[in-house]
């Protein structure tokens, strides 16, 4: 079955919109990944002030894969007009990881 990564970003209530604005004009790389599943970005309501990055991947080594590619480290290289890499919204982030050993969807009916 697939696995999941969670990443659990760390971010001040001023950076919220600029991290939403950045994952709004990311470059998308990461659909077109083999073994990728599944993306998004979870904005906190409570319980936590942290957002959660949501992907699912075929297995753990298609998800090494991309972490190690060009692709991944260009989607977090950022940018900017001036040239200079811009400030991280998130002032902390860990990666959670999941295998998923059960999983369901709606019923057909």
């Amino acid at each position: 079955m697939s696995v999941v990564k969670i990443n659990v970003l760390s971010v001040s209530p001023e950076a919220r919109e600029t991290l939403e604005k950045r994952f709004a004009g990311r470059a998308g790389a990461v659909e077109a990944s083999d073994g990728f599943e599944w993306f998004e970005l979870l904005r906190p309501v409570e319980g936590t002030d942290d957002y959660l990055v949501y992907t699912r991947w075929r297995s753990e080594e298609d998800f090494q894969k991309w972490h190690a590619s060009q692709d991944f480290a260009r989607g977090h290289a950022g940018g900017s007009e001036s040239g200079q890499p811009p400030r991280p919204a998130a002032h902390a982030s860990q990666i959670w990881s999941f295998d998923v050993v059960q999983q369901s969807g709606p019923k057909a009916q």
